[in-house]
């Protein structure tokens, strides 16, 4: 920083796709900092270090920072701006401030060139300073692509590529430019394992309207699937052209670019005299939108899933008091339930396996050197246990949240608890205007949760792919995305819906199924245009020992009683023994 003259240093949570989970190579907000969530921004001065994260990562961050000298500056939500207000309040007239911007977002980019010219900073965005100071910085990862076949490849390659570019047409673009690494694994039909738990590959693509180049790394790709892409039209060129490419685009070009699927520094190597064009990328919205053979493989995943996990709660509860269960062995053993069932590849996130008072953390992460024991031979602990995992399948991916009664537990627990579960059952039971703006549904979970003075810090849904990201775009239940046009609800999207309760230093609750948009039955249909419903993917028991029935209403029973004959019904056949005498318990009507 002294060399360059530089003020302050910005460290998103990035890389040059703009990724959720990032490949080791881009952890450096992490490698720096020590805090480990997700989520953050870290800031770097002369004189202070401060990293900027959401209320999900309060009480992680608090531990991993404690003792750094890096400060926690706490946030409303993962899209706050503070971090710009506070640099352009810090940072002295005239002084510089650097991002690199190969991994920063175009439109946060632009956010933060806004707030800096407005105080007189300058920013600099060509510096990349971890790679003088990243000594050991990971190289590219080097798994293997390979192809996701029909079956479960319901749509063929050509017909994405036709219809993406049917999109690009109606745009008026000669050309488009992807670097959502699910984007493109989706148009492609191709996966990968570069980044943890989503089965996608670090590349670029380029279409045009009669072929395309894949960006990625040399020796990844196979001779023979090479030549399957060019029957598609599809050449590879190295990984590290992309940028080339771009800046030798004809000056004819119209290139569509999706500004928050863009970095800056893509953006800035277009040549002046293409004319942008900057819209959601075509494959976003498509890939959100399951087709029907698509949600029949789904439902497939979920009850393979749901057989899974019939196996683990059924070692779990004969398990408690005869040996020692940490929080780091359930999350190894829902894992190992998974691996047994057919066509699973690995999990879709790191099980969350939180007891007690780590329950209240809702992205905790149990370690070798920091975890919980439930119990130990002849001795059981008391209190709730969440369990938050999911699998990634060949024909789905899956993501669920279960919370179980240990030993004794109290009536505010039981209360919490039901209180989160009315909010999952009101959403459930929702029906709504297709095109609604899916931030709109958010309140339809809180209002029980609200009524008894209690709120919760994250979302309530988050998109789900197919045999994808676990978080995936553009729609999600949640107040912290704008209510724009992309976000409407339309038939095939899968969505979380996971309201919750987190009691700091005492228990957390969260309950989660995934749902399915489709189509409404109403009494009345069609005067006030087309209606959609949820479809409950999941299929697992709710844990009814923990309910305060009481504050169940009677139709709320009926939805839970439901719920419980299907899950019986579809994931019975695939589960014996132990696991099935577990599920014919815990499947009983209340």
């Amino acid at each position: 920083m002294q060399r360059h003259g530089i003020a302050a240093v910005v460290v998103p949570s990035s890389d040059p796709h703009l990724s959720e989970y990032l490949p080791e190579r881009w952890q450096g907000r992490e490698w720096l900092s020590g805090f480990t969530g997700s989520v953050g921004t870290l800031v770097v001065t002369e004189d202070f270090a401060g990293v900027w994260a959401d209320s999900r990562y309060w009480t992680q961050a608090e531990g991993q920072l404690a003792g750094t000298g890096i400060e926690l500056m706490k946030i409303g939500s993962s899209g706050s701006s503070a971090h710009l207000d506070w640099l352009a309040e810090k940072v002295a007239r005239g002084a510089r401030v650097a991002v690199d911007g190969a991994v920063i977002g175009l439109s946060g980019a632009r956010a933060l060139q806004s707030a800096l010219d407005e105080r007189g900073i300058e920013l600099r965005t060509d510096l990349d300073l971890l790679d003088d100071v990243w000594d050991d910085r990971a190289a590219l990862p080097a798994q293997p692509v390979y192809e996701h076949l029909a079956p479960f490849a319901a749509i063929a390659r050509a017909d994405k590529l036709a219809a993406v570019r049917q999109q690009m047409k109606q745009h008026g673009a000669s050309h488009h430019w992807i670097s959502t690494l699910d984007d493109i694994a989706w148009l492609t039909n191709l996966r990968g394992a570069d980044v943890s738990y989503n089965p996608v590959f670090i590349a670029h693509l380029l279409l045009d309207a009669s072929s395309a180049t894949l960006f990625v790394a040399e020796g990844k790709v196979n001779a023979k699937l090479i030549s399957r892409l060019a029957g598609d039209g599809i050449a590879l060129a190295p990984y590290d052209r992309a940028g080339a490419a771009l800046k030798a685009l004809p000056a004819h070009a119209k290139l569509l670019v999706d500004p928050r699927r863009i970095t800056l520094g893509l953006r800035q190597l277009v040549p002046d005299g293409v004319q942008v064009i900057e819209s959601i990328n075509p494959s976003t919205l498509a890939k959100s939108r399951k087709t029907a053979t698509e949600a029949h493989h789904i439902r497939h995943a979920m009850e393979q899933d749901g057989a899974a996990l019939a196996e683990f709660f059924a070692w779990f509860e004969s398990a408690l008091g005869h040996e020692t269960i940490t929080e780091m062995s359930v999350g190894q053993k829902v894992i190992e339930a998974r691996e047994r069932r057919p066509g699973y590849v690995c999990p879709s996130f790191h099980p969350i396996a939180g007891f007690n008072a780590n329950g209240a953390l809702p992205h905790y992460r149990a370690t070798e050197d920091s975890h919980a024991t439930i119990c130990m031979r002849g001795m059981i602990g008391s209190g709730l246990l969440l369990i938050d995992s999911g699998g990634q399948y060949e024909y789905g991916t899956t993501d669920i949240t279960r919370v179980v009664p240990v030993g004794e537990i109290t009536a505010e627990q039981r209360r919490d608890y039901t209180l989160v579960l009315k909010g999952m059952i009101a959403l459930s039971m929702a029906k709504f205007p297709r095109g609604t703006r899916s931030p709109m549904l958010d309140t339809l979970a809180r209002a029980p949760i609200w009524a008894a003075g209690v709120d919760f810090g994250h979302g309530t849904g988050h998109g789900v792919g197919y045999f994808l990201n676990v978080h995936e775009g553009p729609h999600g239940i949640t107040p912290h995305l704008p209510p724009e046009p992309q976000t409407a609800m339309e038939p095939g999207m899968v969505t979380s819906n996971e309201p919750g309760i987190y009691r700091p230093g005492r228990w957390g609750v969260r309950i989660e199924n995934l749902v399915l948009n489709v189509p409404a039955v109403l009494d009345e249909p069609g005067e006030f245009g087309e209606f959609l419903q949820f479809e409950t993917l999941t299929l697992s028991p709710i844990d009814t020992r923990v309910i305060e029935r009481s504050l169940l209403r009677d139709d709320e029973v009926k939805w839970l009683n439901s719920y419980h004959a299907e899950v019986r019904r579809r994931v019975g056949s695939h589960v014996t023994g132990a696991a099935a005498a577990w599920l014919q318990l815990r499947t009983e009507p209340i």
